[in-house]
């Protein structure tokens, strides 16, 4: 393990992970020993349930964007004191992982991270980051991690040309660098040769009681080029009905929906509907 120290707002180290780096600060280093301990006693017979009881615990975390665009190069971020919707679940995700397989150390979590975060489980570079969400689900499936079940509860597919990154290139500092700029396109190209599964938003009351508890929701978009706009986690809660737990962007937060999906749903622009994939 090698250490990098960083003069700045923040004292930085970083280590060697599948030969690239790893950043964390150090509290969030003491964060994620301290998140270790408390998860430990919260496993489950049902993996979903468990997800949620560990997702519950990060009640309160202030939603931060942008939160993995640090430094020059890609690097793999750790960060627990401030959460985007996508971060939140990579992190429920890779410590549920953790609690499921009895594995409780820090390097553990970070392997965990690189696995679900990076194409085929290895960073290589920023391009190799799964920056769409549906892209994030079909490689997660590929890595036996979860299962799309859109299709099994009413979803239908679509295509539609997934290029918002390349087509909005000055929001993303890294794509200043033309070599990383051509690798997004070329994963884009790779996309919109693919199609996806959405169950409708007018489908999504009925079928509602195919979802369980667990299941990470990808919010669908009409927005031009952009296949996701947000995520979370379904939990069904004491009035019988899924919610979605989530780093919230109007709260600021990650909180539970105080309406049921459906029903919040129908408050967000632009919105067609849900992802549905299961953690396996």
């Amino acid at each position: 393990m090698k250490f990098v120290i960083f003069v700045g707002l923040f004292l930085l180290f970083s280590h060697s992970i599948s030969s690239q780096d790893l950043t964390c600060s150090p509290a969030d280093k003491q964060a994620v020993e301290k998140k270790i301990i408390e998860i430990k006693g919260l496993g489950q017979n049902d993996f979903g349930k468990t997800l949620v009881a560990i997702g519950k615990t990060f009640m309160g975390t202030p939603y931060v964007a942008k939160t993995l665009e640090i430094g020059e190069t890609e690097s793999l971020v750790i960060n627990l004191q401030g959460l985007d919707c996508t971060t939140y679940v990579e992190n429920v995700l890779a410590f549920g992982i953790m609690q499921r397989e009895g594995r409780f150390n820090f390097d553990d979590f970070t392997e965990n991270l690189e696995t679900i975060r990076y194409n085929n489980g290895k960073l290589d570079g920023y391009a190799s980051r799964l920056h769409y969400f549906s892209e994030w689900i079909a490689n997660n499936e590929e890595k036996g991690l979860l299962k799309d079940i859109t299709a099994e509860i009413g979803g239908m597919e679509i295509t539609k040309p997934i290029n918002f990154m390349s087509t909005h290139r000055e929001l993303y500092p890294f794509l200043k660098d033309n070599a990383n700029f051509k690798k997004i396109q070329a994963s884009e190209n790779y996309l919109n040769n693919k199609s996806i599964c959405v169950l409708p938003q007018s489908a999504i009351e009925t079928n509602e009681h195919l979802i369980q508890t667990g299941d990470i929701i990808a919010l669908a978009t009409s927005i031009n080029g952009l296949d996701v706009t947000h995520t979370g986690i379904a939990t069904r809660e004491k009035d019988g009905r899924i919610h979605l737990l989530h780093a919230s962007t109007v709260s600021m937060k990650v909180e539970i929906s105080k309406l049921p999906l459906t029903d919040y749903l129908k408050h967000i622009k632009k919105n067609t509907g849900i992802m549905v994939a299961r953690p396996i």
